[in-house]
C-alpha cells in the first residue's frame, strides 16, 4: 500500500486546486492507497469532514504567519518522521516550498508538485521556485500553456516537467432532464436562458466584465454566480448599479454544484487567467455549451465554434456577443454543442484516467529511487569488501557493474497527457 500525502495551503476556501486535491485524495483512497491531506492553515471545514468520511486522514499545521511560522514547520517535520509517506505531492506555491525544503531534514522518498495557473506570480515567487527546483523529483502542470509559461519564466527545468490534466468524475457530471426540471421549478425559472458562472469572487475571475456583458443581453438572460470572495459586496453594488438585481443570483459557496449545472442552459467563464479551469470541465461533462475567455488551458477544453465560443480577455462587447450567439442558437444546435463538450471531457479529463496517470508517475519515481538506493547500497558493499581484501580504495579502481541511467520518464503519464521534451 502506497502512502500518498497531498499538501495544500488550506481547504477552508474551495477553488479549482482545492477541489482537485479532494477528488484525488478520495480517488486514491478508493483504489486502496493510504492517503493523507495536509493543510498549512485553517480547519478544513466541511472539506475535512468529507475527506475523513472517505477514509482520508486530515491534518492541519495551524500555521498563522505563512511560511514564517516555525511551529508549522516543526509539526510537519514531526509528522513526516512519524508517518513516513512514500509520496509527498504539493499543490500551490506555499505548499511547494514547505515540502521541497523539508526534504533536507525529513525522509521524503518522492516529492512532486503541481502548477495550477499560467500566472507566474511575483519576482519572489519566481525566485523561490528557481532556488528550490533541485529539491523536487517532478514538477507537473495542469495544461500545456501553464507548462510553457513557467518554462519561459525559468521556474522549472524541462527534464523535470510533466503535464497531467485535472480530472472530473464523468459519472457525476452528466445531463439529467428530471433533475433539471426540478431545480428550475424550485428556482422559479421558466423560459429564461440561465447562465452559470463558478469561481471565487476575486479580480482574476473578472465577474465585473461578466455583469457588464449581461447588461447588454435581453432580459430573458439570467445569471447564477457560484462562489465566494473578497469582491462580493462590490459585485453586489455593481449589480444594483447596472439594474440587474432581478437577473443575477449570487449563490455563495456551493458544495453541490452539479444541481446548478442541471438548471443552467450555458456556462460562462470570464477569467483573466487560468491554468485548466475545473468548472469549465465540469460544465462540459454536464453537456453545457460554454462561452469563455481565451486564456491558458481553455483551448484544451473548448473546441472553438464546436463545443463553445471563445472571446478576448476583458472584452465586454465580445463576451456579450458570444453569449447572445449561443442564446439565439436553435435548441438542437445547443444540444449538439453540449454533447460534443461532454465527449471531449470524457476522453481527456475523466478522473479515472487522471488517477491512472498519477499512479504511474508515482510508481515510476518510486522505482527510480529504489534502484538508486540499491545501486548505492551495492556500491558501498563492494567498497567495504575491497577494503577488507586489502585494496587501497583511494588509489586503485574498483570495478562496478553498470546500472540503468536515471533519466526523467517520457510519455509515461496519462492518456491525453504529454511530457515536455
Amino acid at each position: 500500500m502506497t502512502h500518498i500525502a497531498l499538501v495544500i495551503p488550506g481547504l477552508d476556501r474551495i477553488g479549482g486546486a482545492e477541489r482537485q486535491t479532494i477528488l484525488l485524495a478520495k480517488g486514491f483512497r478508493k483504489r486502496g492507497n493510504r492517503v493523507s491531506v495536509v493543510a498549512l492553515s485553517g480547519t478544513g471545514g466541511a472539506a475535512a469532514r468529507e475527506l475523513t468520511e472517505a477514509g482520508v486522514a486530515f491534518l492541519t499545521l495551524k500555521m498563522r504567519k505563512g511560511l514564517a511560522d516555525a511551529r508549522g514547520w516543526l509539526r510537519f517535520q514531526c509528522w513526516l518522521w512519524r508517518e513516513r509517506p512514500d509520496v509527498v505531492h504539493a499543490h500551490l506555491a506555499h505548499a511547494v516550498w514547505l515540502t521541497r525544503w523539508s526534504r533536507l531534514t525529513a525522509p521524503v522518498p518522492v516529492q512532486v508538485d503541481t502548477l495550477h495557473s499560467a500566472s507566474t506570480g511575483t519576482l519572489g515567487r519566481r525566485f523561490g521556485y528557481r532556488l528550490s527546483n533541485w529539491l523536487t523529483d517532478r514538477v507537473t502542470a495542469v495544461s500545456q500553456e501553464v507548462a510553457e509559461a513557467h518554462l519561459r519564466a525559468g521556474m522549472v527545468s524541462r527534464g523535470k516537467l510533466v503535464i497531467v490534466h485535472n480530472g472530473v468524475d464523468i459519472g457525476v457530471w452528466r445531463p439529467d432532464s428530471e433533475k433539471r426540471a426540478g431545480v428550475r421549478k424550485e428556482m422559479g425559472f421558466k423560459d429564461e436562458f440561465v447562465w452559470l458562472a463558478t469561481g471565487r469572487l476575486e479580480p482574476v475571475k473578472d465577474h465585473a466584465s461578466l455583469l457588464r456583458a449581461l447588461a447588454r443581453l435581453p432580459e430573458t438572460a439570467q445569471l447564477m454566480v457560484a462562489g465566494w470572495g473578497t469582491l462580493f459586496a462590490g459585485l453586489q453594488a455593481l449589480t444594483t448599479e447596472l439594474r440587474l438585481t432581478t437577473r443575477v443570483q449570487f449563490l455563495g459557496f456551493v458544495p453541490d454544484l452539479e444541481r446548478w449545472m442541471h438548471a443552467a442552459d450555458g456556462f460562462v467563464l470570464s477569467s483573466r487567467w487560468e491554468g485548466l479551469p475545473t468548472g469549465l470541465i465540469e460544465a462540459a461533462a454536464s453537456g453545457l455549451p460554454s462561452v469563455a475567455t481565451d486564456v491558458a488551458g481553455v483551448r484544451e477544453i473548448v473546441a472553438e465554434g464546436q463545443s463553445g465560443l471563445l472571446t478576448p480577455v476583458g472584452d465586454v462587447e465580445a463576451l456579450a456577443a458570444a453569449m447572445e450567439q449561443v442564446m439565439q442558437m436553435p435548441l438542437e444546435m445547443r444540444r449538439a454543442m453540449g454533447n460534443l463538450a461532454r465527449q471531449r471531457a470524457g476522453g481527456q479529463f475523466s478522473l479515472d484516467a487522471v488517477l491512472d496517470a498519477w499512479e504511474r508517475l508515482y510508481g515510476t519515481l518510486l522505482d527510480e529511487k529504489r534502484r538508486a538506493y540499491s545501486y548505492r547500497s551495492a556500491s558501498a558493499g563492494r567498497m567495504r569488501a575491497a577494503a577488507d581484501d586489502g585494496y587501497n580504495v583511494a588509489s586503485r579502481e574498483i570495478p562496478i557493474e553498470t546500472t540503468e541511467t536515471m533519466t526523467p520518464s517520457r510519455g509515461r503519464v496519462a492518456k491525453g497527457s504529454v511530457s515536455i521534451e
